[in-house]
Order: C-alpha cells, then structure tokens, then sequence
C-alpha cells in the first residue's frame, strides 16, 4: 500500500514564504559564490530571486543570516548525497578490508557524480572557495556539518581496508588526496573542457573521471598493501 503525502505537509512545503525563501537562498549561493559577500547587494540578491527586498531580513534577519542559510544548505544538500554511499561514524563496519575498499570505490564515484557532472555542485563549490579564502562562520558551520564528518568516515574506511591507523598523519593526507583530485575536475572544469575538448561534462564524462580516480585509488590501495607484506626495513 503505497501512503498518500499529507496534505497539510505538501502545503507547508509548497507555501509561498518557503518557495520565497527557498529563492532566496539559492539567490544568494550563486551570487555570493560569483561575487563575494562585500560585492553582492541585497537588492541584487532580491532580484535574483525575484522577490521583495524585505524578505530577506523577514526569513534570515537580514544578509548575514542569508548567508548562514545558505551555508546550511549546502551541509544539508551534501550530506544527502554522500550519505548512503559513506554512512557514518556510528555505522556498522564493512564485513572485511575488501568491503571497505567496495565502499571506498562507492563514495569516490558517488562524490564524481555530484561535484564534477552536477550542475547544482558549481555554485555550491564557488561559494565554499569563497568562504575558503575568506573564512566566517558560515565555514565554521560547513566544516562541523560537511568536512570533519565526511573526511573522518572515509579515514575510517581507509582503515579498515588497509589496516593504517584512521587518524594517522598519512591516512588523512591520503584521503585528501582523493577528495582533492574530484574537486580539480569542478574548479578546474573550464580548463579540462577545452585540454579534453568536452563541450561540457556530463555522465559520459563523468564515467571518464570516475575510472581514471578510481584506478588512482587502485594503485594506492595496491602501494600500501605492498608495504604492509614487505613490512618494515631491517
């Protein structure tokens, strides 16, 4: 028996005030994202999202408060993407290093198709780069909520498919590494369009990264197993 949606939620959800303010953050995530906070006037924001001016201080209190909104968002839409293919720190283990490295394998193409081939991801990024360089409390919340958690989780996958120490120094490196090398094909994307001669990059392209980053993370996988067989020198 398939359960019919409340009526009174689906109101909720599809009300004005929320449809207004949804407008309005992603107004501002573009914007800041393209301009910078100090460069973007709430008349433009207002514009953008073809509302009144006055409601942005009506559902965030005014620009600062838009911009945790934003920020909120953007922990919001990540940790539905990554979720399902990472889980968490509270998650069972995977049965086996050779389950963990499945799951490795997982949250690395699920993390391609969302950064590199989303269209949704480019100003998602721009606004973190943004905040990267000059940082706030909209970081503060993006990093609590996006960052720690997921690079945390996927240090524990890479412990247990390798046996390395979750929080040593070189399995969080390592695992920069390969966030590093996906977020290249975002903030880069213009450059790998025209070196590629991509007209744009969509799923098929996006196929093409997934198996190039995912042999990359073969070969490193097969480099610490290989360290740990010889073991340490005499």
């Amino acid at each position: 028996m398939i359960k019919q949606p409340d009526a009174k939620n689906l109101r909720r959800e599809t009300s004005p005030a929320e449809m207004t303010r949804a407008a309005l953050v992603q107004a501002a995530l573009k914007l800041f994202g393209r301009q910078g906070f100090d460069g973007t006037s709430t008349r433009e924001i207002a514009a953008e999202a073809q509302a009144n001016i006055g409601s942005i201080a009506y559902h965030f209190g005014g620009k600062e408060g838009l911009r945790t909104a934003a920020a909120d968002f953007i922990v919001e839409t990540i940790q539905t993407v990554a979720g399902p293919a990472l889980g968490n720190a509270q998650a069972p283990a995977p049965v086996g290093p050779e389950a963990a490295q499945a799951q490795l394998f997982a949250a690395l193409e699920r993390m391609v198709g969302f950064v590199v081939a989303s269209p949704q991801a480019g100003e998602i990024v721009q606004f973190i780069l943004r905040e990267l360089s000059h940082p706030t409390a909209a970081l503060d919340r993006i990093y609590d909520g996006v960052f720690e958690p997921s690079h945390r989780r996927l240090c524990q996958l890479w412990e247990q498919a390798t046996g390395e120490p979750a929080e040593s120094e070189a399995a969080r490196l390592t695992v920069f590494t390969l966030i590093g090398q996906v977020i290249y094909f975002r903030i880069g994307r213009e450059a790998v369009m025209r070196r590629m001669g991509w007209p744009d990059i969509g799923a098929a392209e996006a196929a093409k990264v997934v198996a190039v980053t995912s042999g990359n993370l073969k070969a490193i996988l097969a480099v610490r197993k290989g360290a740990k067989t010889k073991g340490p020198r005499p």
